[in-house]
């Protein structure tokens, strides 16, 4: 009984802090606000309320527009969320990099409620930073950076994310016990500590400043064998000889060529260099180990979950090619609800791929039948 009270009880405190489908035009609403940064030299690009060139169903979004050209905006959440008191914080969107993305961005930021929309930039202060991010063949993975203590933390191993030109979707889900989940189309690709995988402590031990390997510490495992003598005859083999199936040519002429001379081949019979055997050294005293002392730099790293007052959503990419659709935002401290919606707005790739060679045979250039007219009816005169 007491149980299922308990249980009744965290599906009603389930809360969902901000969620856009975008079934209406979120910038002209101002639920989205672009940034002033970079408009002035003329280095911002231009976002239009749009689910992309082609789509499966009726779809919104936001989509970049101009190629090589940043992109700042961000939208107000309903209600500040800290989740220093929450079972989770859970930060799930959509991103479709329907030009097929060679460089740039498809991440989102949780912001703090301090934030300036209008100045909102690549600088601004974050709390995490989430979502794929891909250039050329090395870089293609879903990044997953924490803000602590004013450094930006990557994750120490990469979460690779998909690079087509379809819909997809990415959450992570932060637990108040400080552990973590990468999701990406709702299949995890990631979770564990978040100490373990994000460097929020430096190392409890280093190696002792003080110390240092002795002048006559020997760490040679082996040595030449002072016993072994080279062959007197080693060296009588030179490395190349003239070739004995050569023949100088018949047109060869001694005073306008110069005398002929055999082309040099490889000896079969040179030894090479004489090198000594190798026998196990007898001083050898095994690898040095530094001595390592308690780092004074220390500091255990507590409660590493707590994201601190979150109070925007934004998106601050940069893109060589643009065209990505980003939608679907919503940020809950139930991984439940947040999945829930997730679920609702995901899209059958069968569709979308129908879609795209739609519009792909809808955009190819038209045959010119006028001129094949003209040059039958030529032939026929």
């Amino acid at each position: 009984m007491l149980k299922n009270l308990a249980l009744l009880l965290g599906v009603c405190s389930a809360k969902i802090y901000f969620k856009d489908d975008f079934t209406s035009d979120p910038l002209t609403s101002k639920r989205w606000v672009q940034s002033q940064w970079k408009q002035d030299s003329g280095e911002a690009g231009v976002l239009e309320y749009s689910g992309g060139l082609w789509g499966a169903g009726d779809r919104g979004g936001i989509r970049t527009t101009e190629d090589a050209k940043f992109y700042a905006f961000s939208a107000k959440i309903d209600e500040t969320f800290d989740n220093s008191d929450a079972e989770q914080l859970v930060f799930g969107f959509s991103v479709k990099h329907e030009q097929k993305i060679d460089c740039g961005g498809g991440y989102a930021k949780l912001l703090p409620p301090s934030l300036d929309q209008s100045a909102f930039n690549g600088d601004s202060e974050y709390a995490i930073m989430f979502g794929p991010d891909i250039c050329g063949y090395s870089t293609k993975k879903v990044q997953a950076i924490f803000n602590y203590n004013g450094e930006n933390l990557l994750k120490t191993s990469d979460v690779k994310s998909p690079d087509d030109e379809y819909t997809h979707q990415y959450l992570l889900i932060v637990n108040k016990d400080s552990t973590y989940e990468i999701r990406v189309d709702g299949e995890e690709k990631a979770k564990g500590n978040m100490k373990d995988d994000w460097s929020f402590e430096k190392p409890k031990t280093i190696p002792d400043p003080e110390q240092s390997k002795p002048s006559d510490w020997v760490d040679e495992q082996e040595i030449d064998d002072p016993e072994d003598q080279k062959p007197s005859d080693w060296d009588d083999e030179a490395a190349t000889i003239s070739d004995p199936d050569a023949s100088k040519p018949d047109d060869w002429d001694d005073e306008e060529d110069g005398e002929w001379q055999a082309p040099q081949i490889d000896n079969p019979e040179y030894k090479g260099e004489w090198r000594a055997k190798r026998i196990p050294n007898p001083e050898y005293k095994g690898e040095w180990e530094h001595p390592e002392i308690a780092n004074p730099d220390y500091v255990e790293a507590k409660d590493v979950y707590k994201r601190g007052p979150v109070g925007f959503v934004g998106i601050e990419v940069w893109q060589v090619k643009a065209g990505t659709v980003f939608s679907d935002f919503v940020v809950s401290d139930s991984v439940d609800e947040a999945v829930q919606f997730m679920d609702s707005r995901k899209t059958n790739q069968d569709d979308e791929k129908a879609a795209k060679e739609a519009y792909d045979e809808k955009s190819k250039p038209e045959s010119d039948d006028s001129s094949d007219t003209a040059d039958e009816d030529h032939d026929e005169l």
